[in-house]
């Protein structure tokens, strides 16, 4: 044999290193090929032992990379259609036509809309104080037509499956929660009571006079007393015969129509029969989330106004009552599957709250002693 067939070729990094190959399995072949020169290079050797705990450096990526939670509350900008030649006069058109003629007629028609509410409700309001019943029928009227006016704004597209709620007593509705403009589109077909968080202006005077006439309760949400003292009148509520149905967005915050987050119990441990609603947008014309963080609700407004159409499907589920040795988490769990693969979107397990409240100091150092933990035992196991 020659010298040159009996001389052992280890491979070279910088020129001949395969990237099709995991660069750990490169240096690992290397050492193995080369004896140990140094210290260094053991130390690089018992490295690869830190891959034994890769799993859960793994999920720690990945929950940066693919993070779910942060996913359930950005809108996702739709695919440029319109840039090039041939179709960017046509888009500039639908541009002139949008807020050129659709726009200001919508805004009239809205604007007319809030003229007869406020001409008819206040005289309503003040005038039959003593014909209690007779002031609520008329008052509920009123409030879906100005619904009406606002569905109708946004050229609304509002197909309704399955049967209208009725006025029960021991009855509550729950839906999927992506914008303010939920309770506007329920609201226009059935007077609603429903759970709302405070809102400032013109929004937050339509809650406290309007909306209260219905029964609605209104809470914020960084007042504890406020949330003991929503539990106690949703209790009252649903007791009272001559309530309005009920309507409750057990998410408790906005999300992008593509996820649903965790459902909070209060609606489920009422002793109630649960009605289900799943709604479901279409991003055809326009992504009806609301992003609060970073636009008013006006603005929001003006944004479905000077689209196309506002096109969403409401189903109206069978009701359900919780199980034997069911508690109200698992209830709500399951209300919550169920109208997820109605409305065909994602469900979650995050706390919707966490939007507005990170998580506490102790449970970041929970974490992170588990972490400390599985790492302390992998490099226990592997150099003892």
């Amino acid at each position: 044999m020659s010298h040159e067939k009996n001389t052992i070729r280890y491979p070279r990094v910088e020129s001949e290193m395969d990237f099709s190959r995991d660069p750990l399995e490169v240096l690992e072949a290397e050492l193995v090929m080369e004896p140990p020169k140094s210290e260094l290079t053991k130390m690089l050797l018992h490295s690869s032992n830190l891959l034994d705990i890769s799993p859960i450096l793994n999920e720690a990526a990945s929950a940066i990379i693919d993070d779910s939670f942060t996913r359930c509350f950005k809108s996702n900008p739709p695919e440029r259609w319109n840039w090039n030649i041939y179709l960017f006069p046509l888009w500039c058109l639908g541009v002139v036509i949008r807020y050129g003629i659709l726009f200001p007629v919508r805004l009239l028609l809205l604007t007319g809309g809030w003229l007869i509410f406020l001409a008819c409700f206040y005289p309503v309001h003040n005038l039959l104080k003593d014909h209690d019943k007779l002031r609520r029928k008329l008052e509920r009227g009123l409030v879906e037509f100005l619904c009406g006016a606002f569905v109708a704004s946004w050229t609304g597209v509002i197909k309704y499956h399955g049967p209208r709620p009725t006025s029960r007593p021991k009855q509550v509705f729950v839906a999927n929660h992506t914008s303010m403009i939920d309770f506007i589109i329920l609201e226009q077909t059935t007077a609603f009571a429903c759970i709302m968080q405070k809102h400032p202006g013109w929004v937050g005077w339509l809650q406290t006079l309007p909306l209260d006439s219905l029964g609605c309760i209104m809470f914020n949400r960084n007042e504890a007393q406020d949330r003991l003292l929503v539990a106690k009148k949703l209790r009252e509520h649903v007791e009272n015969p001559e309530s309005n149905p009920l309507l409750i967005f057990p998410e408790g915050t906005c999300v992008n129509n593509e996820y649903v987050v965790m459902f909070k119990k209060g609606a489920f441990e009422l002793g109630c029969t649960v009605y289900p609603i799943a709604m479901k947008y279409n991003k055809i014309f326009v992504d009806a989330f609301w992003n609060s963080r970073k636009q008013s609700f006006t603005q929001h407004l003006l944004r479905l106004m000077t689209s196309w159409a506002v096109v969403c499907d409401v189903w109206y589920m069978e009701p359900q009552t919780i199980l034997p040795d069911e508690t109200p988490i698992e209830f709500a769990e399951r209300v919550r599957n169920l109208i997820g693969e109605r409305a065909g979107i994602k469900m979650v397990p995050w706390d919707g709250y966490l939007k507005y409240q990170r998580p506490s100091p102790k449970l970041k150092q929970k974490k992170q002693q588990e972490l400390a933990q599985v790492i302390i035992r992998h490099l226990e196991e592997k150099f003892a």
